[in-house]
């Protein structure tokens, strides 16, 4: 998301090196920088106004440190205070005792309203809290079935043992516009059997339009009125800047919203509603939405997105991600072989798998610190990996766990079962030997020799086989490689 920005201000801060005192002049000069940056960002007028006087009154004066440069000092100052923009940290639900608690979600049609109310619930599941999602929304029959279809795949295949169940009253559609309180009665018969199935939770999920009006809230504030809602969540599309802003700060001056969820935060937006709307509304944003995959929702944290902002990467998202899908045995089991040389392609295949379920490469890789800026002009395709997979599947047993037996021969063969070239794989055989030297190299290593390898494995794609240098990227993951072709269109080529 803040690719751009983020280019921008290290380029602000790289001006600053070599200067032995950050003076008001300098200041001044950078700060200018910045508030364009931050403008061409998408961010409020006034919020950038108010961020560059408030640095500038921090930063004029202040010594540098002898271990600092200016421009590293500096960049300490700017993040404290997107930080202080951002925050603070609020995550929490406001529950009651006895149940259910209720949290009213609100938005305008198309934010991803429905689908965010499936990924809260599912969120909540994981903490072993029982949910009730009601659809509210009758403007759309289809947002009761699309509602009906999220939570029923939550209950499903989400983890946790806690309920999750579905109430609708899909009937109800053909009569709203034409009784008043139709929405409310269906709230308030939602909280009757939350409460008779003794659900912790309920989320109603509301009406949105295609912009804010009149209409729309005075049906919000009946539901309001009538349910009294613990908890109301307003759900902003990132990717509409400042009109994601002006239509919260509509919302929260009729609602008084308690926090904010935005979508697509994964998307190649600006950032100017993030920096924003916390601002505008004093509302803090509770959740993010960082993907399409229901699962795909996870607690903001203003430190961690400021550091995404200036280049410092995220390496405690990137940790929580792959904590939820490696168990602390298969880290030291990982760790023996890489230490004892027998880390093999099954073990390699293994963590592929993983890494898939984790997101998109290249997100997951732009949270190392100084990667995100190599990756710019990137193309990762994701679905590359399962060309790589095809190759390894194609593989003997044995092969696999020693890849230095696979000669030409083999090569010709397991070409033939992937529909790979054969220099395709010779190229994985070298690299994955490549790889197996660094991972022994980082099994003996300390915490920060285990980042700079990291670092380096993913700027010149030693960590994955097939991904080539980022330089020219020619391997297998970027996007509209033809690493690998199936035999069907390598014989129409020759024809």
């Amino acid at each position: 998301m803040f690719e751009a920005l983020s280019e921008k201000l290290n380029g602000v801060f790289r001006n600053l090196s070599g200067r032995g005192r950050i003076s008001e002049s300098n200041v001044r000069e950078a700060m200018a920088e910045v508030r364009t940056a931050l403008l061409e960002a998408d961010v409020s007028l006034p919020v950038v106004d108010r961020f560059c006087e408030d640095v500038t009154r921090e930063a004029i004066g202040t010594e540098v440190t002898a271990s600092l440069q200016p421009g590293q000092q500096m960049v300490g100052i700017v993040h404290k205070k997107l930080v202080d923009l951002m925050g603070p940290v609020d995550t929490h639900l406001t529950m009651v005792e006895p149940g259910p608690t209720v949290v009213m979600m609100c938005g305008l049609q198309g934010s991803g309203k429905t689908t965010t109310c499936g990924k809260l619930a599912g969120w909540l599941k994981k903490r072993g809290t029982s949910v009730m999602v009601a659809a509210a929304d009758l403007q759309r029959p289809a947002a009761v079935e699309q509602l009906k279809t999220v939570v029923e795949t939550i209950d499903r295949e989400g983890s946790g043992a806690a309920r999750v169940a579905f109430y609708g009253e899909p009937d109800k559609c053909a009569a709203y516009g034409q009784a008043v309180g139709v929405a409310v009665g269906v709230c308030q018969r939602a909280l009757a059997a939350a409460k008779a199935g003794k659900y912790d939770v309920l989320i109603l999920d509301t009406a949105g339009r295609l912009h804010v009006n009149d209409e729309l809230m005075k049906e919000l504030e009946a539901v309001n009125r009538t349910v009294q809602p613990q908890n109301i969540l307003l759900v902003v599309d990132a990717m509409t800047g400042q009109d994601a802003v002006k239509s919260a700060k509509a919302f929260h001056d009729r609602l008084q919203v308690d926090g904010i969820v935005l979508t697509k935060f994964d998307s190649d937006t600006r950032g100017g509603a993030v920096l924003s709307v916390k601002s505008v509304t004093g509302a803090p944003v509770k959740f993010v939405g960082t993907g399409e995959k229901l699962d795909a929702l996870e607690e903001f944290h203003p430190d961690r997105a400021a550091g995404r902002i200036l280049g410092m990467g995220d390496v405690v998202s990137l940790v929580e991600k792959a904590q939820q899908e490696v168990s602390e045995q298969d880290v030291e089991e990982l760790n023996r072989k890489m230490a004892e040389g027998k880390f093999g392609l099954d073990d390699f295949l293994k963590q592929m798998r993983s890494i898939r379920r984790m997101g998109p490469m290249k997100q997951l890789l732009g949270l190392l610190p100084g990667v995100g800026s190599a990756l710019k002009d990137i193309d990762i395709d994701d679905g590359q990996i399962n060309r790589l997979e095809a190759m390894i599947l194609s593989m003997t047993p044995k092969e696999r766990e020693k890849v230095s037996i696979i000669d030409r021969s083999r090569q010709k063969r397991i070409a033939a079962g992937s529909g790979a070239k054969v220099d395709d794989v010779s190229r994985l055989v070298k690299q994955f030997e490549m790889m197996q030297k660094m991972t022994q190299q980082m099994a003996g290593a300390g915490a920060m020799g285990k980042m700079r390898a990291l670092q380096q494995m993913a700027k010149q794609g030693g960590g994955m086989p097939g991904m080539g240098g980022m330089g020219g990227m020619p391997g297998f993951l970027t996007r509209g490689s033809t690493a690998t072709e199936s035999p069907k269109a390598r014989f129409k080529k020759r024809k």
